[in-house]
């Protein structure tokens, strides 16, 4: 008998998340210098790391033999500190945020119920549920973001858990905060809502929703939001929900003791004070959206209207695309994992990094 049978079916029929290629595996493989690559394919911050957090770090370096704070007072404190109207009791900390909607999916889920999710939505909902074995409910999508409506009318009696990508990942499209608000106020009290905001700080201000909020009214909501976008931090890992008391109390009965490291606790919390870090940013991926799509646009190639720090665009033979661009060392993200298989996806750069990619991509276009 193999040994791997005794693992539950569920468990074996897991196809594994696939991250975007790191700039080392794409050096040793082509046999490029390191430097000459630019990396637009895991939608991180290229302005790096703010001064803030780094002096943080630096802070933290001599306690690196004792081991964290398992309730992350000083991140908690920070975050009540920094959006108000919320406390302690509400958040969970997690190793990135994908760590806190798995939290969701095992406090609420079981083999005997059901989760949905939007079709084109991030690859970890799926993914949380079957590893769990409850089954999961893809909702076909609408103009590639979330039908909302449809996935109301999923809903089953077994049905436990939403997950919602606003905006979404990797498609950029983003539901309007009036139409989010009626579907959860809609759904039946026993179904938790994950409205996951991962890319919420690169909304323009009139577009974000006060879903910190929507807790007061709604028990059933919980909000998930990452350290690894806007803020820099992609490679400490760290990221958070905010929920009812005790929903947040259910979620960290299933956390693993000490889940956020000290470097990261100390990083986070110096940098959600850095609010002058998170403008440039947010300017900066303004300015390269709008100079990313005007080059997608001369190039004549369709592309899906982002809100995010990226753009999924389609193009011909997006395959041979994708590699044509790995061998100028220009690494960009394909899709076809999430049923997109004409599209490719790529993450704003600094200026002279979105231009690199243009010029690459038109002469990739050419074969």
């Amino acid at each position: 008998m193999n040994i791997c049978d005794l693992a539950p079916a569920y468990i074996r029929g897991i196809a594994p998340y696939q991250p975007g290629k790191p700039i080392s595996e794409l050096a040793r493989e082509m046999g490029l210098e390191e430097a000459s690559i630019i990396k637009l394919a895991s939608n991180e911050n290229p302005l790096g790391v703010s001064r803030r957090a780094q002096q943080a770090i630096r802070g933290v370096l001599d306690g690196l033999a004792f081991y964290p704070d398992g309730n992350g007072f000083e991140l908690k404190q920070a975050l009540v500190r920094r959006f108000g109207g919320i406390n302690m009791e509400q958040i969970v900390l997690g190793n990135g945020s994908n760590d806190v909607l798995e939290l969701a999916a095992r406090a609420f889920l079981t083999p005997s119920l059901s989760a949905i999710y939007s079709q084109h939505a991030f690859a970890v909902y799926p993914l949380a549920v079957q590893a769990i074995g409850a089954t999961g409910i893809e909702v076909p999508a609408k103009d590639f973001g979330h039908d909302l409506e449809a996935m109301l009318a999923a809903v089953r009696s077994d049905t436990r858990l939403v997950f919602i990508a606003n905006p979404n990942n990797p498609t950029g499209t983003y539901v309007g905060r009036e139409a989010v608000e009626r579907f959860i106020a809609a759904l039946p009290a026993r179904v938790l809502v994950v409205l996951d905001e991962a890319y919420s700080e690169y909304l323009e201000p009139a577009l974000r929703a006060d879903s910190f909020g929507w807790l007061r009214r709604y028990p059933n909501l919980v909000v998930t939001r990452t350290f690894s976008k806007v803020y820099g931090l992609a490679g400490l890992r760290v990221g958070y929900a905010l929920a009812a008391p005790a929903v947040a109390d259910l979620m960290n009965r299933v956390r693993q003791p000490f889940n956020v490291n000290s470097v990261a606790l100390a990083a986070a919390a110096a940098a959600l004070e850095d609010t002058e870090f998170v403008e440039e940013s947010y300017a900066l991926n303004r300015a390269g959206m709008r100079q990313i799509v005007a080059g997608l646009q001369s190039l004549r190639l369709e592309h899906i209207p982002s809100y995010g720090n990226f753009v999924t665009f389609r193009v011909p033979d997006a395959a041979g695309v994708f590699v044509r661009l790995l061998k100028s060392g220009v690494i960009v993200r394909p899709v076809a994992s999430y049923g997109m298989p004409d599209f490719l996806r790529v993450t704003i750069g600094l200026g002279t990094e979105n231009e690199r990619f243009l010029e690459s991509l038109e002469r990739a276009l050419r074969g």
